[in-house]
Formats: C-alpha cells, sequence, structure tokens
C-alpha cells in the first residue's frame, strides 16, 4: 500500500495524510491495477490525485516491470471517469455485472506524455 502524504499550506510543519493509492498486481506483475482515494473533500479538485497518480506510475515505470496500468471504477462515479480519462486513460470495458468500468493506459503512452521529472525519496 502507498500513503500519500502532502505539506499543507499554512501548515509548515504538519505533514499529514490526505487520501492513499494503491497498486496491485493482481493477475501479473506487469499489469499493475491502480486505485486512488482523495479522503479531506478539501483537497478534492486541488491536483494531489494527479500529483499522487504521476509519481507512482513514474515508479512504476522506471523500477517496475508494469507495462500497462488500469483502473476499475464503479459506473455512478463519474468524478473518477473524468479524472482518469483527463489523465489519457482509455475506457476499455463496461461490466453491467459489477457495475463497474475498466480503464487502461500503458507505460509506452504515459513515459511518452508525462513530462514530470521525479527523484525518489527511498
Amino acid at each position: 500500500k502507498q500513503w500519500y502524504q502532502r505539506r499543507v499550506r499554512g501548515e509548515a510543519e504538519e505533514s499529514r495524510m490526505i487520501g492513499d493509492e494503491n497498486l496491485l498486481f493482481l493477475f501479473s506483475p506487469d499489469y499493475g491495477e491502480i486505485n486512488i482515494m482523495v479522503a479531506e473533500k478539501k483537497f478534492l479538485r486541488s491536483g494531489v490525485a494527479s500529483e499522487a497518480l504521476t509519481l507512482m506510475m513514474n515508479y512504476a515505470s522506471e523500477k517496475l516491470p508494469v507495462v500497462k496500468f488500469s483502473a476499475k471504477i464503479t459506473n455512478t462515479n463519474l468524478a473518477s471517469m473524468r479524472f482518469f480519462e483527463k489523465n489519457n486513460f482509455v475506457r476499455i470495458s463496461e461490466s453491467e455485472v459489477f457495475q463497474e468500468t475498466t480503464y487502461e493506459l500503458d507505460t509506452w503512452d504515459f513515459t511518452q506524455t508525462s513530462l514530470t521529472a521525479v527523484t525518489y525519496p527511498f
């Protein structure tokens, strides 16, 4: 489990968890399923989810054998669907049984569109 923390403006001495993200390898070590959640409402639509997603995908693309990312989203969660579409994920399927939509992004497509230079503290 990957925990995401961000220093809050005006609270320079405090660092706290505002959400979490996971990268799961359920079927293959080269296919990573992403889950991301911002728990504190004041950070919704602030860019922290995109920042966390980019950091995790950069790390996985560089350090792990991931060739494809996926995200499964409940069909009623339109904000999450827009979030992943905005981050270049492509809708590949819908399941009526599970009431979810699956999005995917190849690491090649991600690395070609990501201009973020990242250094890792670990």
